[in-house]
């Protein structure tokens, strides 16, 4: 019986093989009598259909996307381990950003949890793949952490070397982590230089111009001490900020007011045209990719109503780089330049210099 079964089994193997040669043989004849024909009579090839060209034409586009936006030096290898379970899941239900697939490793780990069980502790994690283009992230089923102890203001502090709000305060003293409401209003409240725009009058510059300050987003705005200050004055702001090192995220919602955990590359998740002021922190500066650059601030053009304002707040950069660089680049949104002050850093040794620059945007394109 296992010899019958033997001599069988070689007798389909060689009929599969035998079968293959005569189709690669068929597909060879039948291609060089098409070239033939081609070349002696071209007239008479059948006329091919448009909707088969247009087909041709969309798989020959999407190969051409693969093969062509790939990263030149890929920071990460692809995962030999088969992608986790909900990983698959997830991507058949939801799109998940191009970016994520350019660092498998990251993402894998990322998605490698227990589902309905606590999630893993992957803050660190969870800053690389945002700050890498992955955003928004996918969606996961485990409950997220807690601290043990509600006295601790809903900071997890065991991913941070402080572990309370006064050795933040005492390591980093201009960052705004003295959640006190007098500590924010202070910070926007005077003018020591040409580079500083109290509050008071920002208020009265857009009372002078019959434009009222309802909602603002404050770009970069760390622990939300802008949007605490602009609050007292019954202005809501919307902060945008990253937990680098420390809990900002957790900062600026203590102090009643609303994080957006995004980067500066990411699409502001904000309709069109309903912000009246937007202003930038020192995060927006030179060291974003100039083309990054030119795209966020057509993001921020779009979230602005017309009449709204542009505050770019000690905008960072080398004075060659502003002249010829960073100032056309704003010239091409076509604001009015209420103030535009540009001073040198104090220790320059590279022609360093700080602008800061309130414009209005027209209130008709």
């Amino acid at each position: 019986m296992a010899g019958f079964t033997m001599s069988l089994n070689l007798l389909l193997l060689v009929a599969m093989v035998a079968t293959n040669i005569l189709s690669l043989y068929h597909l060879s004849s039948t291609t060089s009598f098409f070239q033939s024909t081609l070349k002696s009579s071209p007239s008479s090839l059948p006329t091919v259909p448009n909707h088969l060209l247009r087909q041709l034409h969309t798989i020959r586009s999407a190969i051409n996307h693969l093969t062509t936006h790939q990263p030149d030096k890929p920071t990460s290898t692809v995962s030999s381990s088969a992608p986790p379970k909900d990983l698959l899941l997830y991507s058949k239900l939801s799109p998940i950003a191009s970016a994520c697939h350019n660092h498998p490793d990251l993402l894998h780990e990322y998605m490698n949890y227990t589902p309905f069980s606590t999630c893993p502790s992957d803050n660190d994690l969870v800053e690389k793949l945002i700050l890498r283009g992955c955003h928004p992230l996918p969606r996961r089923r485990c409950f997220s952490r807690t601290p043990r102890n509600p006295s601790d203001s809903n900071v997890i502090w065991s991913y941070y070397s402080c572990k309370t709000f006064d050795c933040l305060t005492t390591k980093f003293p201009g960052l705004g982590f003295d959640l006190s409401l007098d500590k924010s209003k202070s910070l926007f409240s005077s003018y020591k230089s040409e580079l500083d725009l109290p509050i008071s009058q920002l208020l009265q510059i857009a009372k002078a111009a019959n434009s009222v300050l309802r909602l603002g987003i404050d770009v970069g705005g760390g622990t939300g001490s802008f949007a605490a200050a602009m609050k007292a004055r019954n202005v809501t702001v919307l902060t945008t900020t990253m937990n680098f090192n420390a809990p900002y995220s957790e900062a600026v919602a203590l102090r009643g007011l609303v994080p957006l955990h995004v980067p500066l590359q990411q699409r502001l998740p904000v309709f069109d045209g309903v912000v009246d002021l937007v202003r930038c922190g020192r995060a927006v500066n030179r060291w974003i990719p100039v083309t990054v650059m030119e795209f966020f601030l057509f993001d921020l053009d779009r979230v602005l109503r017309g009449g709204g304002y542009l505050w770019l707040d000690r905008f960072f950069s080398k004075r060659v780089d502003l002249d010829n660089v960073f100032a056309p680049m704003i010239g091409k949104l076509g604001y009015k330049k209420v103030k535009w002050a540009v001073a040198n850093k104090v220790d320059s040794k590279h022609g360093e210099v700080f602008l800061t620059a309130l414009l209005q945007k027209p209130v008709a394109r």
